[in-house]
Formats: structure tokens, C-alpha cells, sequence
């Protein structure tokens, strides 16, 4: 019997597993970047960014950068079905490295991704009867974290410890099941659940005392910061962090979208659906923060923050002194759980996907050799007294110069090294309402290239001039810088390793113009 181009896609779906619908893609795809940065981070750099302003410079980075960046993601996984590295040595046998790069990245990211998870977990459960007391600060870093000196300790803290175990419990069942019964089946279902917990935490928290003046800060625009470059490099970088591109997650996932899907049309969904997110976390987030800022009768610019201390300190203290704010709570840290654990999911796919195609592994046997050692990692460095300094070190340095430094050079590498951008924007057009042409390459060749730049130079720059957060420099050399060049490294080495079965480099069979067969 012949084997022809059809027969061997859909063996390969049914051997690699693949989402079931477009419509159970989309969901994935956008629970992989609705995570906690939307919620976190995005507010504190759109106030510090001049505002209502800077929705200009966010917007252009959108449709400049960001979108075109996730089509070519979707290119590369979708024309040559396969796991980050594989799609790259499909294309050139070269260039596998890049993808090897991205799985060490995704490797680095979700050993401590889980550990803020866990936080959040207990969070949860503490916002029922606001047990942080008086004092959200020292209940967090005290009583909590347990936190010591700067450095490394391995005293560990069972009140992180169990939850953490919780969590890597929870992805391990998720990634047994495989793409549609485990990554896209929890989409289908987190998302919806995060769209209302969240959206009934935005409705309520407009209706407390002093919202107003908190959206008035968010919102007021500062014109004067489109003269600025931080702003726009601040722009770019965080269309890059949030959309889940440049670091293997949206390649993966177009391998599991079936031939024929219209993955330029997906990928607007994907985008707007992310930015509309975090719009609505930029609301919910300065409204409640218009209340603290009243409640204690201080500027709004003096209780405004991101990150740990905005989840983990600002919201418990707004949740104690709010009415309802139990309720608050809950929404709150439910909703970081849910945009955090799909998030994580896509992280540790990219991982998984990786080792199955390079040594033809069985779903189960790949996913407890990526999970278990990850889970093992996680629980020594992120449940102990030290925790929280290695963790914020490592994601400084990795999303800085581990997902930006990559997605340049890939996109590089592709645009004017290999030249496959005209084949790409076939590829993408084809079967699609949406002509990808020279616009697209336009973007993806240079202007995307240039803001990456930016970003990278103006953070390079500073961390060269101020080291991190104060921290000694050994931890900076070891978890900082050490780590964001380990990723390299082992990318390489990586792809030195012979595939378990050679010819799984040309197992899917294109046209000669790059149209699927």
C-alpha cells in the first residue's frame, strides 16, 4: 500500500497528538499567554509608561511585532509539524539548535513558574479569612516564605513545599493525558472560568470607594513619554513576554493544529483576545488600588506596584480593608491560579514535545522523564527559605536575555540568513482570508528585529550598570547571567545528539512552493 503526503499527516497526528478543532487551538493558544504577567505586570507598565499614553507605542508594538512574531511561529510549527527543534531541523538541519535553546529556556521558566503557583494556591485559601492579619507584608516574607539572607538555603518550607507537590501533581495528570484530553480539554475549560471569575473581580472592584482616582492615575495620559525609547523598548518587551512567542510554545502548538486550519486568522484571535485581557487586568488592578490608595489617604503613585509585592502584598492588604473582600480574594488568586496553570502547561509542553521527537519516546514515558526531574528541581531551589531570591533572579535573566536574545536571533536567522520568509508567508496565506505578503515580511525582517534590539540593549545596559536587584554577585553569576548562558549552551549540545530514528527529519512532505499537500 503507498504512503502518500495525507496518509503520513494524519499517522503523525495520531502518533504526536493534536488538538481536535480550531476552536480547542485558540483556547490553548491563548491560555498559554493569559498568564500572571498579564495580570501583574501589565498594569505597573502601562502607569509607569505614561499612562493612558502608552497604549499607542503598546498598540504599534501589537501590530508591529507581536502579531507578526506569532505568525511566524505558526509557520515554522505549522509547515513542518513538529516539536520546537524538530521544525527547525525540518528546515535546516543547522538551525536545531535554536530550538534546543527555547526548550532549555521553557525548562528554566517552569521549574519556578509552579513555585508562584503554589503561592498563589495558598493564597487562595488564605483569603477566606484574610490571614495575613495586620500585616501582608510580614505575613508574606515572614511567616510564610520564611525568608532568610540572601543566598541559597535548604531549609525548607512546608507551607510551599506541600502545595508545590499539589501542583506538579496536577501537571503531571494533565500531560499524561495528552494535546486534546489534557492541554486542550483544561483550556476549554480555564479559560471560560478565568473570563468570569476575573471579569466579576473587575465589576466589583469598580464599585469601590476611590476606583475612580485609581483608573484617572492608570489612564491619564502622559504625551510626553512617546519622546521617551524606554517606553517604547518597555512596549515591545511586553507584547513579547505576554504573548508566549520566541520561546517554542506557539511553534508546538501549530504542529497540533490540523493542515488545513487558518492560522493567520487563529493568530488575531489570539492576539487581541491577550491584549483585551490585559486591558481588563489593567482596570480591575488600578481600581482596587484607587481604593488602598483612599482607604490610607495617599497618592495613588504611593501604593502602585507589580509583580510579587502587587499579588502578595498589595491585594491582601486591599482585600483586608475592602467590603466583600473575601470574595475579592478568592477571584483574585483564583484567577492567578487559572491564567498561571495553563500558562505552565504550555511551558512544560514545549519540553515534553521536544524529547518525544528527538527519540521517538511514548507520551507517558516523555512526560515523567521532563516532569518528575523538573518537579525535583523545583521543590530543592523554590520550597525553601531562599526560594524567592533565586526565583526572581532567574526570571529576570531568563525572559530578559534568554526569550527576547532568542527571538532575535531566530527571527534573524530565518529572515536574512535563510530566506524563508516568502515560502512562510505562502504557507500562512494559503487557505487563509488574510493575504500574509510584504507587509508581513517587512515587519518580521526589520521592524520587530529593531524594537527587539532596543529592549535588549536598554536592559543589558542596565543591569551591567546596576546589578539586579542588589544581590551578590555570585548569585547574579550563577542564576542570573550562568543560567541565561546554560540555556545556550545546552541548546547546542543538544542538537548534537543523533535522532533516535534519522529519517524523522523528512517525514512530512511539502510542495516544492511550500503550499501543504
Amino acid at each position: 500500500m503507498s504512503t502518500t503526503p495525507e496518509s503520513v499527516h494524519d499517522d503523525a497526528a495520531a502518533k504526536r497528538g493534536a488538538f481536535s478543532s480550531r476552536q480547542v487551538f485558540i483556547f490553548a493558544a491563548i491560555g498559554s499567554a493569559v498568564g500572571l504577567g498579564n495580570i501583574w505586570r501589565f498594569p505597573y507598565v502601562a502607569y509607569e509608561n505614561g499612562g493612558g499614553a502608552f497604549v499607542i507605542p503598546y498598540i504599534v508594538a501589537l501590530l508591529t511585532a507581536g502579531i507578526p512574531f506569532l505568525f511566524l511561529d505558526y509557520a515554522l510549527g505549522h509547515r513542518f509539524r513538529g516539536s520546537a527543534p524538530l521544525s527547525f531541523a525540518r528546515l535546516r538541519r543547522g538551525t536545531e539548535g535554536l530550538g534546543w535553546w527555547q526548550v532549555g529556556i521553557c525548562f528554566m521558566i517552569a521549574v519556578y513558574y509552579a513555585a508562584v503557583m503554589a503561592w498563589a494556591v495558598r493564597y487562595t485559601i488564605f483569603s477566606v479569612n484574610k490571614a495575613w492579619g495586620d500585616d501582608p507584608e510580614g505575613f508574606f516574607f515572614g511567616k510564610f516564605l520564611q525568608l532568610g539572607d540572601p543566598g541559597v538555603d535548604a531549609t525548607p518550607v512546608w507551607g510551599v513545599l506541600i502545595p508545590l507537590l499539589l501542583v506538579w501533581a496536577a501537571i503531571l495528570i494533565v500531560m499524561l493525558l495528552g494535546v486534546q484530553k489534557g492541554i486542550g480539554a483544561t483550556s476549554v475549560v480555564f479559560i471560560p472560568i478565568l473570563i468570569v471569575a476575573f471579569g466579576i473581580l473587575v465589576v466589583r472592584s469598580l464599585f469601590l470607594p476611590g476606583a475612580a482616582e485609581g483608573l484617572d492615575a492608570l489612564f491619564t495620559p502622559n504625551w510626553g513619554a512617546l519622546t521617551d525609547a524606554t517606553v517604547w523598548a518597555a512596549a515591545y518587551g511586553q507584547i513579547f513576554f505576554s504573548l508566549s512567542i520566541g520561546f517554542g510554545i506557539m511553534i508546538t502548538y501549530a504542529s497540533y493544529v490540523h493542515k488545513h486550519t487558518d492560522m493567520p486568522g487563529s493568530g488575531l484571535v489570539v492576539g487581541f483576545a491577550n491584549s483585551s485581557f490585559e486591558l481588563l487586568a489593567g482596570i480591575g488592578v488600578f481600581a482596587a488600588l484607587g481604593f488602598m490608595a483612599q482607604a490610607n489617604g495617599v497618592a495613588v503613585n504611593e501604593v502602585a506596584t507589580s509583580g510579587v509585592g502587587l499579588a502578595f502584598v498589595a491585594f491582601p492588604a486591599i482585600i483586608s480593608e475592602a467590603p466583600a473582600g473575601a470574595l475579592i480574594g478568592v477571584l483574585f488568586f483564583l484567577s492567578l491560579v487559572v491564567a498561571g496553570f495553563t500558562s505552565l502547561v504550555s511551558v512544560i509542553e514545549v519540553v515534553i514535545s521536544g524529547v518525544r521527537d528527538k527519540f521517538e519516546m511514548t507520551r507517558k514515558g516523555a512526560t515523567i522523564a521532563v516532569t518528575v526531574p523538573m518537579a525535583v528541581i523545583s521543590l530543592v531551589f523554590f520550597s525553601t527559605t531562599s526560594g524567592l531570591y533565586v526565583l526572581d533572579i532567574l526570571d529576570h535573566f531568563i525572559n530578559q536575555f534568554g526569550i527576547l536574545l532568542v527571538a532575535v536571533i531566530s527571527m534573524l536567522v530565518l529572515s536574512w540568513g535563510l530566506r524563508v520568509l516568502p515560502m512562510f508567508s505562502d504557507h500562512l496565506s494559503d487557505g487563509s482570508s488574510i493575504v500574509v505578503g510584504a507587509w508581513w515580511r517587512i515587519l518580521v525582517s526589520i521592524v520587530a528585529p529593531i524594537g527587539l534590539v532596543l529592549v535588549l540593549g536598554l536592559a543589558f545596559w542596565e543591569d551591567v550598570k546596576t546589578p539586579y536587584g542588589g544581590y551578590p554577585a555570585w548569585m547574579l553569576g550563577v542564576f542570573g547571567w550562568g543560567a541565561a548562558a546554560a540555556v545556550i549552551v545546552f541548546g547546542f549540545l543538544a542538537a548534537q545528539a543523533k535522532w533516535r530514528h534519522p529519517d524523522a527529519l523528512s517525514k512530512v512532505h511539502f510542495n516544492e512552493k511550500g503550499a501543504r499537500s
